[in-house]
């Protein structure tokens, strides 16, 4: 039993029919109006009416045919299916390139849906290999998506932690609150600090929450174990120093003063031990004060600084190497006065230290170290710039208590840089590109 006719083929069929209708008409008239056999008008006009028919039919059918095919890819399209085209998409034809631009709308469609497949197939191969928690809520905080790293955290396979509420998981409390923070969280699959981020966004129209949290504890240990062995092995290394020309001086002014009789230097050998001794203590006791003006910096007190009026008044400090001032931008600082001029008397000693050490014979009046700032974005970047030997070996530059003079403490480069980035900036040192030499870049915000 043939399906019922749609109404546009109804509509499409009774066209046909009264587009042939006054055609036929006039020709069945005409017909029986000559004189002839019966048999041959009753035939002529059956053969009008099949051909009349079959024309109608046939122009039908070339109508309703390609709408059914073009109907039947676009619902390939909606299913997802992408694989079916239309035949007879030819150029220089309406309905060729109806065709055409559907055939071609299924390629890009079935681009476009390999793309997404791969990317999500990428996405959540990156996903399951994050060391880092990542959960989705939606508007309701119930959990829609959740890595391998969370199910290790909360130590529940993914079906027990999907459409379950963040109450219920104890994760409501990092839904609230700033976007980034970091946390003291307890999980039972790790205990510690936690980086918390989240954010938001849309699937099928609907919010959703995208939380992320980072254990940071392991990576803050393995810093501080990296910290001490420095601290230890520096420590270690200025403390043998000391301890032991003050052990092995000590051992030999026991065994001279357990001598019977004493000899007749004695007085003067124990002289010069106690002295090296006392040498030996008093460097000590400045390695440690420098050691406790490193650990206790107190945070600064921010005040308006006036930039030249405070590296004019440092450059004059130095006498040994002339300084040259090249004046940039008027600028204030909203910074503290003390610490700033100190790291900046620390950048020009070194310089100076630098330069004198390479041009030991260096004429009055000729520049050698070069001082200048400029503007850059919402930072003030102030530069120093000596004639010495370089930089040879950049990786000990800010290490604690590392130091190549012979009376250096090791922490001048270390004390600048934490006052740069206690103040917001930053402190680099590098080797000059356009002769020999060495160039600070200190950056300082504006506010």
């Amino acid at each position: 039993m043939s399906a019922p006719q749609s109404r546009f083929e109804r509509r499409l069929r009774w066209l046909t029919f009264l587009v042939g209708l006054p055609g036929s008409s006039v020709a069945v008239w005409l017909l029986w109006r000559h004189e002839a056999d019966p048999k041959v008008r009753w035939t002529l006009c059956l053969l009008i009416a099949g051909a009349w028919a079959a024309l109608g039919a046939t122009l039908v059918h070339r109508v309703v045919f390609p709408l059914q095919t073009l109907a039947n890819l676009l619902g390939g399209l909606r299913e997802g299916d992408f694989s079916t085209r239309a035949r007879g998409a030819i150029r220089n034809d309406a309905l060729g390139e109806v065709l055409i631009e559907a055939n071609a709308l299924a390629a890009t469609l079935r681009e476009q849906r390999l793309g997404a497949v791969e990317a999500t197939a990428l996405l959540r191969t990156v996903m399951e290999e994050l060391d880092t928690a990542v959960f989705a809520f939606d508007a309701s905080q119930r959990l829609r998506l959740a890595n391998r790293a969370a199910e290790n955290l909360l130590r529940r396979p993914i079906a027990q932690l999907l459409d379950r509420t963040a109450a219920e998981l104890g994760l409501e409390g990092c839904l609230t609150g700033g976007s980034a923070v970091t946390v003291s969280l307890a999980f039972p699959g790790a205990i510690g600090r936690f980086g918390v981020r989240r954010s938001t966004f849309r699937q099928a129209g609907r919010p959703h929450q995208l939380l992320v949290l980072t254990d940071l504890s392991r990576a803050l240990r393995e810093e501080e174990r990296q910290a001490w062995q420095r601290l230890v092995r520096v420590l270690g290394h200025e403390l043998n120093n000391s301890l032991a020309p003050i052990k092995s001086i000590a051992g030999s002014l026991e065994s001279l003063l357990g001598r019977d009789p004493l000899p007749d230097d004695w007085l003067d050998d124990a002289r010069h031990g106690l002295g090296v001794i006392a040498s030996r203590a008093e460097a000590l006791t400045r390695f440690m004060d420098a050691y406790s003006r490193l650990a206790k910096l107190p945070p600064p007190r921010r005040q308006p600084v006036d930039l030249a009026h405070l590296t004019e008044r440092v450059a004059a400090i130095e006498t040994r190497v002339p300084v040259v001032v090249r004046p940039g931008p008027a600028l204030q600082l909203s910074a503290d006065a003390d610490q700033l001029e100190q790291l900046l008397i620390n950048l020009l000693r070194n310089a100076a230290d630098a330069t004198l050490e390479a041009v030991p014979d260096i004429v009055a009046g000729d520049p050698t170290i070069w001082v200048a700032w400029r503007l850059v974005g919402a930072e003030v970047e102030l530069t120093l710039s000596d004639s010495g030997r370089g930089i040879a070996n950049a990786t000990n530059l800010f290490v604690p208590f590392f130091t190549t003079k012979p009376k250096g403490s090791g922490i001048g480069l270390t004390l600048c840089r934490q006052i740069a980035e206690n103040h917001g900036g930053s402190l680099v040192l590098e080797n000059r590109t356009d002769r020999r030499g060495c160039i600070a870049r200190l950056r300082l915000p504006l506010s």
